[in-house]
């Protein structure tokens, strides 16, 4: 389908998706999370999707927050409302089989760190800047702000991000653990297009159940996420990927994987 708010463009396994409202330094107003979160369901059963990147139209923002406009008014009932949406997306991303990469091409304030947060990791461009700044205007992070960033850069350092609304630069954001990489602004997407395409490489059904038992290393106990990667290396076997790879590997040749 069409879409007002985001570009979706596939290539060969990967598909990009382009927060595109540069009027508004691409700002997620809630029609822009709804045709988020449709994409990402209807990527669901395409086996020729592996990779989804993500990112910002413009030189300027990745996502330069929520819509203050169209928040402004909103009472507490409307406000929870409208956290839930952003959490429905959140919670999409996680569930997805594909793996999902953050293009962090400027500003990723507010809602757009946290929309960067949502995918399993980020890349950013030198010109990156993030932060929290919810508190200067009267509310907290609502899209996952508090609880993913706490997972990722730890509990102090979440706390003084989202209380004291600092901005960081990308460096600072790779020293503590927010993202992966910095890379010069005018190579970023052509660097993350290149990790997709490894990515995407790979046995497909192997990388999904990689992000399954990574992610619920977040919520079990170890021995419970022991149990569950026991499982998953178990049910590989059962798959026509695994007797491609290692035979591809016996054989010295590049794995055909089709994801079956």
């Amino acid at each position: 389908m069409g879409y007002d708010n985001i570009l979706v463009e596939q290539h060969d396994h990967t598909v990009r998706i382009t927060v595109n409202r540069p009027q508004a330094m691409n700002a997620l107003n809630r029609t822009t999370l709804e045709e988020l979160f449709h994409a990402c369901q209807s990527f669901a059963g395409n086996k020729a999707l592996r990779v989804v990147v993500v990112t910002g139209a413009g030189d300027k923002a990745f996502v330069a927050g929520a819509d203050i406009k169209g928040m402004v008014e909103l009472g507490e009932a409307e406000g929870r409302e409208f956290a839930a949406v952003g959490h429905r997306l959140g919670d999409a991303i996680a569930a997805s089989p594909l793996i999902w990469i953050a293009a962090v091409n400027g500003f990723a304030l507010g809602g757009g760190c946290e929309l960067a947060l949502a995918c399993d990791f980020m890349w950013a461009s030198d010109k990156a800047r993030f932060g929290q700044p919810e508190v200067n205007l009267g509310v907290i992070p609502g899209f996952g702000g508090t609880t993913r960033l706490a997972r990722r850069v730890g509990v102090a350092r979440a706390i003084e991000l989202a209380t004291s609304g600092n901005l960081i630069d990308a460096a600072e954001a790779l020293r503590i653990g927010l993202c992966n990489r910095v890379v010069p602004h005018a190579e970023l997407l052509a660097e993350v297009d290149k990790l997709a395409a490894t990515i995407a490489s790979k046995g497909p059904l192997a990388v999904a159940r990689v992000k399954q038992s990574v992610r619920a290393s977040q919520e079990l106990p170890l021995s419970e996420q022991n149990a569950l990667e026991i499982r998953l290396f178990g049910e590989c076997f059962a798959t026509a990927d695994q007797k491609e790879g290692m035979r591809a590997f016996i054989d010295k040749r590049p794995a055909a994987f089709r994801g079956e």
